[in-house]
């Protein structure tokens, strides 16, 4: 009775829901690519490849869990060389970077829409022998068919923000029935541990391992950094300039750091601003900002490796690209990270954090309470209420090189101190997971 409810609840929703998520295929761009993956449909190749042995189902939302999978991945191939995974995705931005970074052994899949013949057609195709929910991926049919086919599922890097919490509230009826029916959860905090287990989640199967993110952001190796340095070349930028850096920015908040901006050229006159969009989709209204603010700019994507650097530096680099915000983060001098100040939930700081860069964020981190309180404690991040707020922020950090600098090292101390969550995660998971090749 309670799965009839959830398909019927399920079926009204994706009805309602479908025009807004059309119009967001068409306003973002890629989602119409393998969109047959959503509906269980694949290519004869992709369904050979489905034939490899020993495979795990890793599902990640977008970007952010996708680094986490990799991650995971790697460390799990480690220990059981010849495991092969297929990797799902929700976002065409996570689609693509699947692509780009998985190994040749592995596939990357749009998730499929949880109707149970879908996710039927789904299994039987992958035949996955472990499924991997990265974060807070509960997807009933997808868990309960799963369990149908004795296939352990794992939720890992756990997280139920205060928003997410609320939503699974309202839905007890449900996932009291449906937690039991995972093996192991491993979550990132107490906090998550105790949400997940008040939603239904037997206490003895919940772990906490900590956020692997502090895993993720400890890797700060990548020839990307090659880019980074040759794109600042390219638009006029000198080791001697300072930096400021908008990091996954949202809606107003590419606004207010050209105010920022404006208020502190008079008094650092070679000051430079990046500004990096959390959507690429927006760089049309941003650009609109931009002229609009009188100020020279540059698009990362009209620079080309090799080329003939400007003879005077722009006032603003838009990186309007996607996989390469990291490195740039290790030429910056003072970052501010977006959804923070006009937008709610917050995104990762750990990834400048790693680069012992000095971080501002606004007062709306509710995504990332955990982490923020390991970074406050230690004076590694500045959180600001305001905009005026926000640009004393950033004319002290600017101002004092030695603050900059013990700020950034208390950040990279925090990351060093936290490691180790991958670890723990795959010492739980593993022993249950006994991966077998096809008879």
């Amino acid at each position: 009775m309670i799965w009839w409810f959830y398909n019927a609840l399920f079926s009204v929703g994706f009805l309602l829901l479908l025009p807004r998520f059309l119009l967001r295929m068409r306003r973002r761009g890629g989602y119409a690519r393998d969109f047959h993956h959503r509906f269980g449909r694949y290519r004869p190749e992709l369904l050979a490849a489905f034939s490899e042995e020993a495979r795990v189902w890793v599902h990640a939302v977008s970007v952010g869990e996708l680094y986490v999978a990799l991650k995971m991945m790697d460390e799990w191939r480690a220990v059981q060389s010849d495991v092969r995974f297929v990797v799902s995705v929700t976002t065409s931005t996570g689609y693509t970077l699947a692509r780009k970074h998985l190994d040749p052994r592995d596939v990357a899949i749009y998730f499929p829409v949880d109707f149970p013949p879908v996710m039927r057609r789904v299994l039987d195709a992958i035949r996955p022998q472990a499924i991997l929910l990265v974060e807070v991926e509960l997807w009933p049919n997808l868990i309960r068919l799963a369990r149908e086919r004795d296939v352990p599922v794992f939720l890992v890097n756990g997280r139920l923000s205060d928003r997410s919490f609320r939503r699974y509230q309202k839905v007890r009826m449900i996932t009291r029935h449906l937690l039991p029916m995972v093996d192991i959860f491993c979550m990132q905090s107490t906090i998550d541990a105790d949400r997940v287990i008040a939603l239904g989640a037997p206490p003895d199967k919940v772990r906490v391992t900590g956020s692997a993110k502090y895993d993720i952001a400890a890797d700060t190796e990548s020839g990307e950094g090659e880019v980074a340095v040759e794109m600042l070349r390219l638009a006029g930028f000198t080791p001697e300039q300072p930096i400021l850096l908008g990091g996954s920015t949202w809606p107003g908040e590419e606004e207010a750091l050209l105010d920022v901006y404006k208020g502190l050229k008079t008094r650092y006159r070679n000051l430079s601003l990046i500004l990096a969009p959390r959507h690429v989709e927006r760089v049309p209204e941003i650009l609109d900002l931009l002229k609009k603010s009188a100020r020279s700019f540059v698009r990362r994507s009209t620079l080309n490796p090799g080329g003939t650097p400007r003879s005077a530096p722009v006032d603003v680099l838009l990186l309007d690209t996607t996989g390469e915000l990291r490195q740039f983060y290790r030429h910056a001098d003072v970052i501010f990270i977006g959804k923070s100040l006009t937008q709610h939930g917050g995104q990762n700081i750990l990834e400048p954090a790693a680069f012992a860069k000095p971080v501002v964020v606004g007062p709306n981190m509710e995504n990332f309470k955990s982490i923020m309180a390991d970074f406050l404690a230690a004076g590694a991040v500045v959180q600001i209420e305001t905009l005026q707020g926000l640009r004393r922020a950033v004319d002290d950090l600017l101002a004092n090189p030695d603050k900059r600098e013990a700020m950034g090292l208390s950040a990279a101390r925090v990351i060093r101190e936290q490691q180790g969550a991958l670890k723990r995660t795959l010492d739980a998971v593993l022993p249950v997971c006994t991966l077998l090749p096809d008879e």
